[in-house]
């Protein structure tokens, strides 16, 4: 059947479905009103399956179809390590709770059809039970292989898929018992029957260094060699720009410019120039020209499509663009010429943008700076940094100047900073970690970013006014329910929050971080606001950002490893160069709905590896340390333990029966553990000293008891 032919057939179908005469009929009823022979069922099935994955119609627990609110409707599986799952379907605003013996053989991420049998209500989910899956989301398996015998079983690493992949004899390419493995699933089982597989790849034994990790890139499906058609693409990139490819640009070269990056960084894609006259800085921001050799429907722009992102795992980078465009050509190195698209703002003293220019340029990095010395120089004052870039100096005090006033209007608009540590994973050469700590911002990375954010949104009003074809980087306002819940939990802290007409503003979230500044329960109160926001994401229109407190933001900065970067430098270049024609502005219509999509998509994958890999790394360094105390803060109460953050970012479980002084029971309203005869309590916030009583590294999980000193106090 042709895309066409499909097109058709469910069109008529659908037309059958909204006749207000229509009765639901099985499969056989409605190939009979079609006259299809027997031989052509499949096709007709083919089209009602497509529609129901689709979301279009639903089908009853006697297999009769119709309109979607027949008694089925679709949606994803999401799985339980326990068994249970959850079925989201579009439009609805809870999930649907699967007990575990309804689950019709779902595995996670599966499409499938649910049937609801209970309404939601009372604070409980909607019940129901999966009637039949429509599409397998998983035709490979990572795991743990177990060898029996005569024949083996392999435990998946994503826990979320609760049942073991059994693996015939002589299907399991000789692995052993330890080793991790990549199973193509063969038959996806039932409710009473194990997925069947057969092993196509060894990755490695389990203690193998970076066994774990190709698990987890394996396991997210990450790209790790670049196509033979790319890397061709690459060998005629050149190595330094000319004089040609400079012609009828803005030549910048003269200027004193700087890159301010990690020490390890090696994709260097914004640099920075700033002067000051008569009470206006005039800033330069200034990005690595990327679309100048990724070329639209190129290879390289398919594969960089594909991609969507740079992922960075703790102990590689999985790059959008090969190394001799990421570290090289595109890369802004010290001393040499490059290609960039800049954004020039005149800014006032009040941290206004009173005129601005987008241009295509041509730079040269005077010097590239870390983090760390710009931050020696403005924040320690280290008269030997100093002294080291003294010519310089003047330069970075008035970056600080400018970025001071650029954060305060920020913040006086209502521009939410979450300033809790990111995770910093330090690891030898087999790739054990050393050390877990919090990567901490300082100065000159807060410079960096107030910059970034002010060209991010000079460039998305600007577009945004000109009516063009654009991908925007949006926030949608939270989800007043989840509000609601936040400001109750936080109110068992002595902090609250601000409704309007039901709605919460950006600035009532920054007030209450504010508040918490600086107390036991900061990083606690900053994760619940996060936790209670909607996730940012791509999309074509301009919705606003609320994090930000902004009315136009976009993400203009960094096309070496953001697709939505390169693509919107695409569409600048292309209407500074000679306007939009109608075709090309129809063009633009046309894919940038699917780019915000896959772009979206790709983020929240590589989030999600990254994520996992710390968990991972987190894991076995607390392996090392088990029988260890450590003083840590209660990060979350739920009915089965308390969680525990460690000062150094590491977080951990205390199962609720280790809690041996008494018996506690979960008090949802209040959020915390109560003694049945003590009263003594356990809530968010709370500090207390833990040992580490285990881990385990394939659940990638913690778990710790609380410290005999602390539970005699």
């Amino acid at each position: 059947m042709t895309e066409e032919q499909l097109i058709q057939r469910k069109a008529m179908l659908l037309q059958l479905f909204e006749d207000p005469a229509y009765a639901p009929m099985k499969l056989k009823e409605l190939a009979m009103l079609f006259d299809i022979p027997k031989e052509q069922r499949e096709d007709l099935k083919e089209v009602l399956d497509t529609l129901l994955t689709e979301g279009k119609i639903g089908i009853s627990q006697k297999g009769k179809y119709g309109k979607p609110d027949l008694g089925s409707i679709a949606g994803v599986f999401f799985g339980h390590p326990k068994g249970f799952g959850f079925v989201a379907v579009e439009g609805l605003d809870q999930d649907i709770f699967i007990p575990e013996d309804k689950t019709g053989g779902a595995l996670h991420g599966d499409t499938v059809l649910v049937s609801a049998e209970t309404k939601p209500g009372n604070g409980k989910r909607a019940e129901g039970h999966v009637v039949k899956v429509l599409e397998h989301a998983n035709e490979q398996i990572i795991g743990y292989y177990q060898k029996n015998k005569s024949f083996g079983f392999v435990i998946p690493d994503n826990q979320k898929i609760s049942k073991d992949v059994f693996i015939p004899q002589g299907k399991d390419m000789g692995a052993m018992t330890g080793h991790k493995v990549v199973v193509k699933v063969t038959d996806y089982g039932g409710p009473e029957r194990k997925p069947e597989g057969v092993i196509t790849e060894i990755l490695g034994h389990v203690n193998d260094p970076g066994t774990d990790i190709l698990s987890i890139v394996r396991a997210y499906g990450l790209p790790e060699e670049f196509p033979d058609s790319v890397m061709k693409q690459v060998t005629a990139v050149p190595d330094e720009i000319t004089g040609k490819d400079m012609q009828g640009r803005l030549d910048l070269r003269d200027l004193q410019t700087v890159t301010i990056d990690g020490e390890d960084a090696k994709d260097l894609d914004d640099a920075i120039t700033i002067s000051k006259k008569g009470g206006v800085y005039t800033l330069g921001v200034h990005i690595a020209d990327v679309t100048n050799y990724v070329t639209e429907n190129s290879p390289l722009d398919e594969e960089a499509l594909r991609r969507g992102t740079s992922v960075y795992l703790v102990d590689r980078v999985i790059p959008m663009l090969p190394h001799k465009l990421s570290n090289g050509i595109c890369s802004l190195n010290q001393g040499e010429d490059r290609l960039a698209l800049s954004c020039i703002m005149d800014i006032d003293e009040d941290g206004s943008v009173i005129g601005h220019r987008i241009a295509e340029t041509v730079i040269n990095v005077d010097r590239r700076m870390t983090y760390t010395a710009v931050n020696a120089i403005i924040t320690d004052r280290d008269e030997s940094v100093r002294k080291e870039y003294e010519a310089f100096v003047p330069m970075f005090e008035q970056m600080k100047e400018l970025a001071d006033i650029l954060r305060e209007k920020r913040k006086k608009r209502g521009s939410i900073d979450f300033d809790f540590p990111e995770t910093k994973v330090i690891l030898d050469e087999r790739g054990k970690p050393l050390e877990i700590k919090p990567y901490d911002r300082n100065s000159a990375t807060k410079i960096i970013e107030d910059f970034m954010l002010m060209a991010n949104e000079t460039v998305a009003e600007d577009y945004f006014w000109q009516e063009i074809p654009f991908l925007y980087r949006t926030h949608d306002n939270p989800d007043p329910e989840r509000m609601k819940s936040l400001a109750t939990l936080i109110n068992n802290f002595g902090y609250s929050i601000r409704f309007h007409n039901g709605e919460v503003y950006p600035k009532e979230v920054q007030k209450l971080l504010a508040n918490a500044e600086d107390t036991p329960e900061e990083a606690l109160i900053s994760r619940l606001a996060l936790r209670s926001m909607k996730q940012a994401k791509y999309t074509v229109a301009n919705t606003g950002h609320f994090g930000l407190a902004a009315k136009y933001y976009t993400h203009f900065t960094s096309p070496i490893r953001r697709y939505p970067d390169l693509q919107i430098h695409r569409i600048i270049k292309e209407n500074l160069r000679s306007g939009l024609s109608d075709k090309r502005i129809s063009h633009y219509d046309k894919i940038l709905q699917q780019v915000s999509v896959q772009s979206s998509a790709m983020e929240r994958r590589a989030d999600e590896a990254e994520r996992e890999t710390i968990k991972l790394k987190k894991c076995e360094y607390m392996s090392r340390h088990i029988g260890e105390e450590f003083d840590g803060v209660i990060s979350g109460v739920t009915n089965w333990g308390l969680y525990v953050e460690l000062p150094n970012t590491v977080e951990g479980l205390i199962h609720v029966n280790q809690l041996q002084d008494d018996y506690y029971h979960f008090d949802e309203e209040h959020y915390e553990l109560v003694g049945e005869m003590t009263r003594k309590t356990y809530k968010l916030g709370q500090p207390i000293r833990v040992m580490v009583a285990g881990t385990d590294k394939l659940l990638r999980t913690i778990d710790f008891i609380p410290a005999k000193k602390f539970d005699e106090e």
